[in-house]
C-alpha cells in the first residue's frame, strides 16, 4: 500500500528501490541508444535508410502491440510484468556483445534485436506508468514522476559520454554490455520491493472480451477534452523528433566531422536540461498551471530544434548544446506534468488500457518518423530532412494552445473512480 501521505519519498523504501534500480537501468539504455545505431554505422556502414530502418524496428512493437498490451496489463498483476520484461531486454539486448565477440554479429540481428527490446519496452513502459500510482499516494504523482524524470535527465547527461567513450574503447558492440547488465540491476531492485499489489478483481460474470476492453480504453481517451489535445501535441512532437533523429548521428558524423566521444560528450552537455527541468517541474507546474506550462514547454521543445540544422562544422558544439538544452528542459517539465495529469483522470483499473491507448499514437508515430526521417535523408539530404522535422515540432504547441488544457491550473483532487 502507498506510504501516508505525509511522508517524503526519499523515505518511501519500495520507491526508492525502484527509483534505484530504475537509475541504473536508464543510463545503460542511454549507452544503447548511441551505441546500437553506431554500431551500425561503423561496424556495417549503414546508410541513412538502414539506421533510419533500425530505429523504426524498436518501435514498431508499439504499434502491433501497444493496445493489447494495456488489457494485459489491467488483467494481470503489474509487477511480474515489469521484472519479465526487463529479463527479455537483458537477454536479447546481452546477445549482441556476445555475437560481437563470437565473430558473427550480422546487421539483421541488431534489426532483431531491436524488434525483440521494443517488445520488452512496451510491456515495460505500460506496466510501469500503471504501477506507480498503486505504490504512492495519488497527490504524490508529479513528485514521483519528478523523481523518475531525473534520474532519466541524469542518464542523458551521463550516458551519452559514457556511451561514446566505451565506444571508443571497447568497440560500439561492446559498449551495449553495460546496458545488458543495467536490466540486471533493475529487475533486482523490482524483486526487492515489499509492497505486495493487491489482487486483480475479476468482474462479475468474467472478463469481457479483449476487443471490448482496448475499445473501452480508446474511448475513455478519446472522451477526455483535457488529453486529447496533450496527445496530440505529444505526437506531433515525436513524429517529427525522430524524424530528426533518424538522421542526426549521420549528420554529426558525415557533416560535421565529430567522432563517437565528442558526440557523446555534447549530448551529455546539452541534456543538462534534463537535470534542471527535472528539479523545477514541480515548481514551474504549480507557478504558472498546469496548461500554460504544458503550452510553453512544448514550445520550448520544438524551438531547440531548430539550432540542429544550423549547426555547421566550425560551430557544431554550441549549437548542438543549445538544442540539447532547450529541448530537454521543455521535454522534461512537460512530460513530468502531462504524465501526472494522466494518471490522475484515469481510473486504477483502466490505467493499463489508457496508458497503452496513449503509447499506441505517441510512441506509434515513431517508427513512421524514423522510417519517412531515413527515406528524406537519403532522397533530398541531411540538413533539409531536420529543417522539416524543427518545423513539425515548432507547431506542436498549438493543439493544447486551441483547448481547455490552456486554462487548467492545477490536477484534479478526486480520485476517479469509473
Amino acid at each position: 500500500m502507498p506510504n501516508s501521505q505525509s511522508r517524503s519519498l526519499w523515505r518511501h523504501g519500495d520507491f526508492v528501490r525502484m527509483w534505484a534500480g530504475q537509475t541504473i537501468s536508464l543510463v545503460g539504455s542511454q549507452v544503447t541508444l548511441l551505441a546500437l545505431p553506431l554500431t551500425a554505422i561503423l561496424v556495417f556502414n549503414a546508410s541513412a535508410f538502414q539506421v533510419g530502418a533500425l530505429s523504426t524496428v524498436e518501435f514498431l512493437p508499439f504499434v502491433l502491440l501497444g493496445l493489447p498490451v494495456g488489457v494485459w496489463v489491467d488483467r494481470l498483476r503489474r509487477r511480474p510484468i515489469l521484472v519479465v520484461a526487463d529479463v527479455l531486454r537483458l537477454i536479447v539486448i546481452g546477445s549482441v556483445p556476445l555475437a560481437y565477440a563470437l565473430g558473427v554479429l550480422r546487421l539483421v540481428q541488431l534489426y532483431v534485436v531491436g524488434f525483440l527490446s521494443g517488445v520488452g519496452t512496451v510491456f515495460f513502459d505500460v506496466a510501469y506508468g500503471a504501477y506507480l500510482p498503486s505504490l504512492v499516494d495519488r497527490d504524490r504523482l508529479v513528485e514521483g514522476n519528478a523523481k523518475l524524470e531525473g534520474s532519466r535527465s541524469g542518464a542523458q547527461i551521463v550516458g551519452p559520454g559514457v556511451g561514446g567513450l566505451l565506444v571508443q574503447a571497447l568497440s560500439a558492440p561492446g559498449a551495449i554490455l553495460a546496458d545488458a547488465l543495467s536490466y540486471l540491476a533493475s529487475v533486482l531492485s523490482l524483486l526487492a520491493i515489499r509492497s505486495r499489489e493487491a489482487p486483480v478483481a475479476v468482474p462479475e460474470g468474467g472478463r469481457p472480451p479483449m476487443r471490448r476492453q482496448v475499445a473501452e480504453g480508446i474511448r475513455f481517451i478519446a472522451g477526455q477534452p483535457l488529453l486529447r489535445p496533450i496527445l496530440a501535441c505529444t505526437g506531433m512532437l515525436n513524429l517529427f523528433s525522430m524524424m530528426g533523429q533518424a538522421v542526426i548521428l549521420l549528420f554529426a558524423v558525415q557533416k560535421l566531422g565529430l567522432s563517437a566521444g565528442a558526440i557523446g560528450v555534447i549530448l551529455s552537455v546539452g541534456s543538462a536540461g534534463f537535470l534542471l527541468g527535472a528539479l523545477v517541474a514541480r515548481r514551474v507546474g504549480r507557478r504558472l498551471g498546469v496548461g500554460p506550462t504544458l503550452i510553453t514547454c512544448a514550445f520550448l521543445v520544438g524551438l531547440g530544434t531548430v539550432f540542429i540544422p544550423l549547426a555547421s562544422r566550425g560551430r557544431a558544439a554550441p549549437m548542438l548544446i543549445l538544442w540539447g538544452l532547450i529541448s530537454s528542459f521543455g521535454g522534461v517539465i512537460y512530460n513530468v506534468n502531462g504524465r501526472s495529469l494522466m494518471q490522475s483522470l484515469t481510473p486504477d483499473r483502466m490505467l493499463g488500457r489508457a496508458i497503452a491507448t496513449n503509447r499506441f499514437v505517441v510512441w506509434g508515430v515513431i517508427p513512421i518518423g524514423t522510417f519517412v526521417g531515413g527515406v528524406l535523408g537519403s532522397r533530398i539530404g541531411l540538413r533539409p530532412t531536420l529543417w522539416i522535422a524543427a518545423a513539425g515540432q515548432l507547431l506542436a504547441f498549438l493543439p493544447p494552445l486551441l483547448s481547455p488544457v490552456r486554462r487548467l491550473r492545477s490536477l484534479p483532487d478526486a480520485v476517479p473512480t469509473s
